[in-house]
């Protein structure tokens, strides 16, 4: 669906969820992530870019174990401290995983993917055509309820900086993997929050399209 036909039905309120390609488990175990190797960090620095075109092919469970732990994982199991900071371990972002057999909420501490929706939503996370078929677009949630012990006025500040860190980790790993990856503010919020579900109590931040490099695009 092209950007100005996504326009026109966010106009009419009738962006919607697709129907669900295959079936989806209510919880999914992920291979255990890879936490060694990889390219060099100031490697990856460098070649840290945002892609706008994607393969659609589908990542492997490894690779999609990976990149989330990456996002979002635990990588100080004594502490439950994450990849990504948060300020006072609020741990206030939810990662959330759109894919064509559903939508899937990131289970850091049991490193699974939890259903949420058994609906492709990827074309609601973005008014951009390349969203709806790439292999994946994740998406960052703030959740409010787990910031009390900051002032009202400064939570939205606070989620902000902590999804901008897990997509930049996002951004390393696909460097690292030979992956493309954009993150994204520009999306009907009120139509991808009906489609997720949301509470009042919790925000849409940016969302994040990954995918194969698409052939003769380059890494």
């Amino acid at each position: 669906m092209n950007t100005l036909t996504k326009l026109a039905l966010g106009l009419m309120g009738q962006i919607r969820p697709r129907p669900a390609v295959g079936d989806a488990a209510a919880s999914s175990a992920l291979p255990p992530p890879a936490q060694e190797g990889g390219m060099p960090l100031m490697e990856a620095l460098r070649r840290r870019r945002s892609q706008r075109e994607f393969s659609p092919e589908p990542l492997s469970e490894q690779c999609l174990s990976d990149l989330l732990w990456a996002a979002a994982g635990v990588n100080r199991p004594e502490l439950g401290g994450r990849t990504a900071p948060s300020a006072m371990n609020a741990q206030e972002v939810e990662l959330y995983v759109a894919l064509p057999k559903g939508l899937f909420r990131y289970e850091p501490k049991a490193h699974e993917l939890q259903l949420m929706l058994a609906s492709d939503v990827r074309s609601v996370t973005g008014y951009q055509d390349f969203v709806d078929d790439a292999a994946l677009d994740l998406i960052y949630v703030g959740d409010h309820t787990r910031m009390k012990l900051v002032p009202a006025a400064q939570r939205e500040a606070y989620a902000f900086t902590a999804a901008g860190a897990m997509a930049q980790n996002v951004y390393l790993y696909c460097a690292s993997a030979g992956l493309a990856t954009v993150v994204r503010a520009w999306f009907d919020r009120s139509a991808l929050s009906q489609a997720m579900g949301l509470g009042n109590d919790e925000q849409l931040l940016l969302a994040q399209t990954v995918g194969a490099v698409k052939p003769g695009k380059g890494a």
